[in-house]
C-alpha cells in the first residue's frame, strides 16, 4: 500500500484555501505545479530530464526566416512543402486571403453535400430514385423532383448571395494598394502581390495590409500610433516602438532599399499578444518582441508615414489565424427536426412494411384465384408484396414534410428583421441599432438557462474614476478640509494652482492637497509621482492640450489623477520620460520595462533619476505585491485594512512600492537581462524569471483605489432574467468583498438571500459524498438515480466562492510529489495495473463531486466566483456544459473572458449560444 501511495499524486489536506489568493497561473502545468522538493535526484532520471530539455528547445526554436528585400530567398527549395504529389508550393503565403466558402467548381457539390445533411431533403432523393424505377412507381417522378428543387433552390440561392458577398468583400481587400519598394524605388501595387520580405510604406489612416516588424516612422523615437478596433474591439489608439539602430539608419528611402536584415522569429500562430524573433544586421542581433509588430487589421493613426517589413502575409497574418473556417451551424430547432423527421421516417417504413404484408397474403388468399384481376405477370405474391412496399413508401412520401425545412428559415429570416426594426434595443448615445448577424441562430436567444457574465466592463461601465488612495497608512479621499477635520459640506477641491490640471476630476479631500503642497510627508509626493511614471501611456497632443491615449482605463485613470495632483506626464522617447513635478519638467533615463501580463498582475520600470541614482517602481495587485515586499514595511497592516475598506465600497485596487537599486546589482541583472531578451526560445519564461530576481525587498508607499459604476438598468434588466427563471453566474478577478457588494449593488443579491461561502459548500460536498459512499456497492450500479436537493425548497440562496475554494472543492488543488525519493525505472505489471487503478478511483472521485457541485450551484438563485483565473472561469462553464446540457451565454469584454466564451465553441451545436456584448443580439463576434 506504501507503494501505491508514493506512486500517486496526493491532494494537500494541511492548507486551507486563501480567499485573498488567485489561484495559480493558468500556463503552468501539472509538472510545473508540482512541489520539488529539495531530494537527491538519481542520476539517469537527471539524463533523462537534460535530454528532454534540448528536445523541447529544438522544437521551440524560431524556424520562421525572413530575408528584407530579397524575393528569390524566400523561393528556395527548402521552403517549398509538398501540397499534392509532386505539386509543391512556397511555405510563405501570398498576402490575398479567401473568406469565401465555394467557387465556381465547388458550389453546386459542397451546397448540396450540405443540403442534403438535412434528413427530409436526403430521404426526398432517395425518393426520386425509388419513382425512376417502373416496377414500383405510383406515381410520376417529375411530382417529387419539382418540389425537392424548389426547395433546394431557394436554399442554394440564399447561400449563393452570402457568398457572392463574401467574394466581394475579398476581392475590394485584395486589390487595395500599398506603396511597397520594388526595384528601389516605392512603387504603389494590389494587397494581393505584396510578399513576405517586402518593405512597405504606410500614410495616416491606412489599414495595414500584413503583419510587419515596424522599422520607422515620421514621430520623434519612431513611435507608431495605431488602432486595434478590428482585433479587440478597444478603440483607444496603442503605440509601437521602433528598434533604436532602425530608427536611426531606415527613415530615407535610399536606405529602406539597401536594407538587408535578416529575421528569425516564430512560426505564424494565433497568438495576437505574443511575439518572439530576433533582427540580425550589422553584425548585431536585436530582440523582438510584439511592441514592434504591427497586426493586419489595424488602422494607423496619429502617424504622418511609418515603414514597416512584412514578416506574415494572407494566411499567415495573426488575424487569418484566429478568424477559423466557416461552418455550418445548426440549432437545437434543427437537431429536433431531423429527429421528428426520423421519427416520421420510421412510422413510413413500419406502416408500409404493414400494407406490404397485408397485401402479399391478400395476393397468396384472394388476387391469384381471381381471373379478372390477372395482370400478365406470374410473379409470386412475396415478391408482389416487396414491390408494393416501394410503393406504399411512394404513396404515403406526403407524412414527411419536404416544406417543414423552407418554412422555418422564413420564420429566422422575420425574426431577424424583427430585431433589427426592435426600438427597444436601440442605443441612442452611439446610435447603435440591434443586429442580428445572422439568421440561423435567432430562436436559441429565447431558451436560454445559464448566463456566465464577467464584472468589469460587463456589468460595470469600465469608465474609471480616482476615488481614494491610502499613502503611509493614511487614507485620504474623504470630505476634509486642509486641516484634516471632516465636515458635511461637500466642496470640491480646487485645482487651478495647476497648469496641467484637465479640470474633470472630483475630489474632495483638501488635505491631501495640503500634503502635496507643503511636502511634510515625501511618501506622498513620491506616490503620485510613481503613478507618473510606471506606465505605458501614451501622450496625444492636440491644440496645444494634453491627451492620454492608455491601454487600459485603469491605467488612464491613474495617470490622470497624477496629473490633476501635480506630476503631470509630459513626453516619451525610448530612452526617457518627461515628468512635470509640481511646475518643474524632469527627464528620466528608462532603463527597462517589466511588462505587465496576466500572470505576474504588476508592472515595473527602472529609472535613473537625473541625480544618477536607480530606482525601480512596482505597481500590481496586492495579491503579488505583498509576496514581494520588503519584511520592515511598518505600514503594511495599515494599507492592507484600508484595502479592505475599498474593497467593501466596491472600488479596484492596486498597491504601489519601490525600491532602490545600487550599481553594481543592477550591472549584473542588466546582463541577464539583455540576455534573456534575445533568447530565441522560452523567451518568456526567462524574462520572468530575471524579473523575479529584481522585484523584491520593495517598500510599499500604498494603494490606489478607483471607482467602476454599474451599467445603467443593470439591476432591472437581472431581476427580469430571474422572473424569467435565467440563472446568472458572475465570474470575475476581483476581492471577495468586492464582488458581494456589487451583487448587492446589482440585486443579484438581497437581504434576505443566505449565501453560501467556500467553507460552507466544502463541508456539504463533504456529507453528500460520504454519504454516496454508504450507499455505493454493486446494487448501486443498477439501482436509478435518486435525485437529493442540498437545501430545503422554497429558499432564497447564493453561492459566493474564491477561486482558492474552487480548486479546493472541484480537487484542482496544486500537486505536489512524494518526498521519498522515486526511480523511473520500469515497473511492473503489478504496479502498473495497481497505479491505473489508483487513477481511476481519484478520476471518478473527482467527477462526482464536481458533479455534485454543480447540482448545488445550480438549486442557487445565483452564483458569484470572485478571485479566479481566465482558465477557472472556463473550468466553470465546462462544468454546467457537461452536466446540465443547457442553452447557455458568455458575455465578456477583456482577454480574460476568452477562455471563457471559447469554452462555449466545444459545446454540441445543440446548446450554443455565443454572444459579445455591448449588443447581445451580436451572435458571431471576433472573439
Amino acid at each position: 500500500m506504501s507503494t501505491e501511495r508514493d506512486s500517486e499524486t496526493t491532494f494537500d489536506e494541511e492548507s486551507q484555501p486563501n480567499d485573498e489568493v488567485v489561484p495559480y497561473s493558468d500556463d503552468e502545468t501539472e509538472d510545473e505545479l508540482e512541489d520539488q522538493g529539495s531530494t537527491v535526484e538519481p542520476e539517469q532520471n537527471r539524463v533523462n530530464r537534460e535530454a528532454e530539455k534540448k528536445r523541447e528547445t529544438f522544437r521551440k526554436d524560431c524556424t520562421w526566416q525572413v530575408k528584407a528585400n530579397d524575393r528569390k530567398f524566400h523561393e528556395q527549395p527548402h521552403f517549398m512543402n509538398t501540397k499534392f504529389f509532386c505539386i509543391k508550393e512556397s511555405k510563405y503565403a501570398s498576402n490575398a486571403i479567401k473568406t469565401y466558402k465555394y467557387n465556381g467548381f465547388t458550389f453546386l457539390p459542397m451546397n448540396l453535400f450540405e443540403q442534403f445533411k438535412r434528413a427530409a431533403n436526403f430521404y426526398f432523393l432517395i425518393l426520386l430514385i425509388l419513382q425512376a424505377i417502373p416496377q414500383i412507381s405510383t406515381l410520376a417522378w417529375y411530382t417529387t423532383l419539382v418540389p425537392l428543387l424548389l426547395v433546394l433552390g431557394i436554399t442554394a440561392i440564399k447561400d449563393l448571395v452570402d457568398d457572392v458577398a463574401r467574394h466581394k468583400m475579398d476581392k475590394e481587400i485584395n486589390n487595395r494598394t500599398c506603396e511597397v519598394i520594388k526595384d528601389g524605388r516605392f512603387k504603389i501595387i494590389k494587397w494581393k502581390d505584396i510578399q513576405v520580405g517586402d518593405v512597405i510604406r504606410l500614410k495616416k489612416n491606412d489599414f495595414i495590409p500584413a503583419d510587419i516588424l515596424l522599422l520607422s516612422s515620421s514621430e520623434p523615437n519612431s513611435l507608431c500610433y495605431v488602432e486595434t478596433a478590428e482585433l479587440d474591439g478597444e478603440t483607444n489608439l496603442k503605440f509601437k516602438m521602433a528598434l533604436e539602430i532602425t530608427d536611426q539608419y531606415l527613415q530615407i528611402e535610399d536606405n529602406l532599399a539597401t536594407f538587408d536584415g535578416f529575421i528569425e522569429c516564430e512560426e505564424p500562430n494565433n497568438r495576437l499578444d505574443k511575439f518572439t524573433g530576433t533582427l540580425f544586421w550589422k553584425n548585431q542581433s536585436f530582440p523582438l518582441d510584439a511592441d514592434k509588430i504591427l497586426l493586419r487589421g489595424c488602422v494607423i493613426r496619429n502617424t504622418d508615414v511609418c515603414h514597416g517589413l512584412v514578416i506574415f502575409a494572407g494566411a499567415d497574418t495573426k488575424i487569418m489565424k484566429n478568424s477559423g473556417k466557416t461552418r455550418f451551424k445548426r440549432t437545437k430547432i434543427d437537431y429536433l427536426m431531423n429527429y421528428m423527421v426520423y421519427t416520421i421516417f420510421i412510422v413510413l417504413i413500419l406502416v408500409s412494411a404493414g400494407l406490404a404484408i397485408g397485401h402479399a397474403y391478400w395476393e397468396a388468399q384472394v388476387g391469384n384465384y381471381s381471373w379478372y384481376l390477372y395482370d400478365g405477370e406470374n410473379a409470386t405474391p412475396s415478391y408482389r408484396g416487396f414491390l408494393n412496399f416501394w410503393g406504399y413508401i411512394i404513396v404515403l412520401n406526403t407524412m414527411v414534410p419536404i416544406s417543414l425545412y423552407v418554412s422555418v428559415e422564413v420564420i429566422r429570416l422575420g425574426q431577424s428583421h424583427f430585431i433589427n426594426w426592435d426600438l427597444q434595443m436601440y442605443y441612442a448615445e452611439k446610435d447603435t441599432p440591434a443586429k442580428a448577424r445572422t439568421t440561423t441562430l435567432n430562436e436559441q436567444l429565447g431558451q436560454i438557462h445559464y448566463i456566465f457574465s464577467d464584472k468589469t466592463g460587463t456589468l460595470t461601465q469600465n469608465i474609471m474614476t480616482f476615488k481614494k488612495c491610502c499613502i503611509n497608512g493614511t487614507i485620504y479621499g474623504d470630505h476634509r478640509d486642509a486641516s484634516q477635520h471632516s465636515h458635511s459640506k461637500i466642496e470640491l477641491v480646487d485645482f487651478s494652482w495647476n497648469t496641467f490640471a484637465d479640470g474633470k476630476l472630483a475630489f474632495y479631500d483638501h488635505y491631501l492637497i495640503e500634503q502635496i503642497q507643503s511636502g511634510k510627508e515625501p511618501e506622498v509626493r513620491q506616490f503620485f509621482f510613481l503613478l507618473s511614471i510606471c506606465h505605458t501611456v501614451m501622450v496625444d497632443r492636440i491644440d496645444g492640450q494634453i491627451n492620454y491615449q492608455a491601454a487600459s482605463p485603469d491605467e488612464g485613470a491613474l495617470v490622470n489623477a497624477a496629473r490633476n495632483f501635480g506630476f503631470a506626464f509630459l513626453a516619451r522617447t525610448q530612452n526617457t520620460i518627461t515628468v512635470s513635478e509640481l511646475g518643474s519638467e524632469r527627464t528620466y533615463n528608462v532603463l527597462a520595462i517589466l511588462d505587465f501580463n496576466s500572470d505576474r498582475k504588476r508592472m515595473s520600470i527602472i529609472v535613473r533619476t537625473p541625480e544618477g541614482s536607480i530606482r525601480l517602481y512596482c505597481k500590481g495587485a496586492d495579491t503579488v505585491i505583498y509576496e514581494r515586499l520588503h519584511r520592515m514595511n511598518p505600514t503594511k497592516q495599515e494599507t492592507q485594512d484600508a484595502l479592505d475598506i475599498f474593497a467593501s465600497e466596491t472600488l479596484r485596487t492596486l498597491c504601489l512600492c519601490y525600491k532602490e537599486i545600487e550599481e553594481k546589482e543592477f550591472t549584473e541583472w542588466n546582463n541577464k537581462f539583455m540576455a534573456a531578451s534575445v533568447a530565441s526560445s522560452n523567451r518568456d519564461e526567462a524574462l520572468d524569471k530575471v524579473y523575479e530576481e529584481i522585484e523584491k525587498d520593495l517598500i510599499l508607499l500604498g494603494a490606489t483605489a478607483i471607482e467602476d459604476k454599474l451599467q445603467d438598468g443593470v439591476p432591472e434588466t437581472i431581476s427580469k432574467l430571474a422572473k424569467a427563471d435565467i440563472k446568472i453566474w458572475v465570474l470575475t478577478g476581483d476581492k471577495k468583498e468586492t464582488a458581494e457588494n456589487i451583487g448587492f449593488a446589482c440585486e443579484l443579491l438581497t437581504e434576505d438571500t443566505t449565501i453560501c461561502y467556500g467553507e460552507d459548500i466544502n463541508s456539504l460536498l463533504h456529507t453528500r459524498m460520504e454519504n454516496q459512499r454508504n450507499r455505493g456497492g454493486v446494487s448501486a450500479k443498477f439501482a436509478p438515480p435518486v435525485y437529493e436537493p442540498f437545501f430545503p425548497p422554497g429558499e432564497n440562496r447564493a453561492l459566493i466562492i474564491t477561486g482558492s475554494w474552487l480548486n479546493e472543492i472541484l480537487l484542482e488543488k496544486k500537486t505536489k510529489r512524494s518526498k521519498i525519493l522515486k526511480l523511473k525505472f520500469p515497473r511492473t505489471e503489478e504496479e502498473r495495473r495497481m497505479r491505473s487503478q489508483s487513477r481511476r478511483r481519484l478520476e471518478e472521485k473527482k467527477e462526482q463531486r464536481q458533479k455534485n457541485f454543480v447540482d448545488l450551484a445550480c438549486e442557487c438563485s445565483a452564483v458569484i466566483c470572485c478571485r479566479v483565473t481566465p482558465k477557472q472561469k472556463a473550468m466553470v462553464v465546462d462544468l454546467v456544459k457537461r452536466y446540465k446540457k443547457a442553452i447557455t451565454l458568455a458575455i465578456g469584454d477583456g482577454a480574460n473572458d476568452v477562455n471563457m466564451i471559447k469554452k462555449l465553441l466545444s459545446f454540441p451545436p445543440w446548446h450554443v449560444l455565443r454572444v459579445s456584448p455591448p449588443c447581445l443580439l451580436q451572435q458571431e463576434p471576433s472573439v
